[in-house]
């Protein structure tokens, strides 16, 4: 830097700002140029707005540059930086668009599986989050859409908590975690509010959660359904070409008489149930290694046998499980008892074509 160029520089440093700082160290001096005849620079506001106020400040600057300028002409011009167009606004919910044909493929999907269950409390969710991660340690492309409107958890299981990007105010950028695609309108919605919708909105949501979400190329889409026969059931069923469901149950007969409510659900609607899955199956003491089947034994083995479709899996009931999914890292990312467990349900799922 010349000598002038120094000199002209302490010069607006001199100038200070009315809301503190100078033009120098605000580094609001752009394009200065010094020549034998002419200095000019410019002076760029932080804002347009504040750009329309700055006009004594530009002519203070060029006096005070010509005080040390000598004989060369002086010009200051003045700019602001363009606002920051706001981000665009992206609703969820609201009352579906007509769809013209039958079941919908979703774009880049190879295969949708449902996880349902008749009753809340036999830990779907947990084995929701922990299906998705297992199937990915198996080398597979996973999505996973947590579809239960009313109490989503998948973000909390999956330790997520970062509102999802729209770059247009339509399409759904998703967020990833321990290897899995996954989206969930809890990510959408203020975590401490109920979410009071009528059926309609249920559907438009759901509809957006397929339609505008970039999911990529998935092999398998886990849909994390709502306890029971609901609206979201019915959507996903007849809206989206679901490749099969598997329906999650606790062994006690209470448990069943819902689960084989789901059942019937799918049936009716035409949806192939790809098997069944025993949470919660037995409790070993991690004192004297004792087991012991709270919730009775083998009713879901029962049913699958009854109804003629596999057992996929029988899931203890586990404290790491449920500590693991509390944290944000689901059991099935890490080693050990239940991450085989899950491991062997995956490799199961993928050996049989289903994931």
């Amino acid at each position: 830097m010349s000598q002038i160029e120094t000199d002209i520089r302490d010069a607006l440093a001199r100038l200070a700002l009315p809301d503190g700082g100078d033009l120098i160290s605000r580094d609001m001096i752009r394009a200065l140029n010094v020549d034998e005849q002419t200095v000019r620079f410019v002076i760029e506001a932080p804002s347009p707005e504040i750009a329309q106020h700055m006009e004594p400040l530009r002519k203070a600057a060029e006096a005070a540059v010509s005080a040390v300028a000598g004989a060369r002409t002086v010009s200051a011009a003045l700019t602001a930086h363009a606002a920051k167009p706001a981000p665009p606004s992206l609703k969820i919910g609201g009352h579906p668009k007509p769809q013209q044909g039958g079941p919908a493929k979703v774009s880049g999907v190879d295969r949708i599986l449902a996880i349902g269950s008749g009753k809340g409390g036999v830990g779907k969710s947990t084995v929701s989050s922990n299906l998705a991660v297992a199937l990915a340690k198996q080398g597979r492309r996973v999505g996973l859409l947590d579809a239960d409107i009313y109490g989503p958890s998948q973000p909390r299981m999956m330790g997520v908590s970062k509102r999802p990007a729209s770059p247009d105010g339509k399409t759904i950028i998703p967020l990833k975690a321990h290897g899995v695609t996954m989206m969930s309108i809890g990510l959408m919605m203020d975590p401490d509010k109920a979410i009071v919708w009528r059926g309609p909105m249920l559907m438009g949501a759901l509809q957006q959660m397929f339609g505008q979400v970039e999911w990529g190329d998935l092999d398998v889409l886990i849909v994390d359904l709502p306890p029971g026969t609901g609206d979201v059931q019915l959507t996903l069923c007849q809206k989206s070409q679901v490749t099969g469901a598997i329906v999650v149950s606790t062994p006690q007969d209470v448990a069943l008489l819902d689960a084989r409510k789901a059942l019937d659900m799918f049936a009716t609607l035409k949806t192939p149930v790809l098997g069944l899955i025993e949470n919660m199956s037995m409790f070993t003491c991690p004192d004297c290694g004792s087991t012991h089947e709270i919730f009775g034994k083998g009713g879901v083995a029962a049913e699958a046998e009854r109804i003629n479709v596999p057992l996929l899996g029988a899931l203890p009931i586990d404290l790491e499980t449920r500590l693991a999914g509390d944290a944000g890292t689901p059991i099935a990312a890490g080693e050990g008892v239940m991450a085989q467990a899950y491991a062997d349900l995956a490799r199961g799922l993928v050996e049989g074509g289903m994931a």
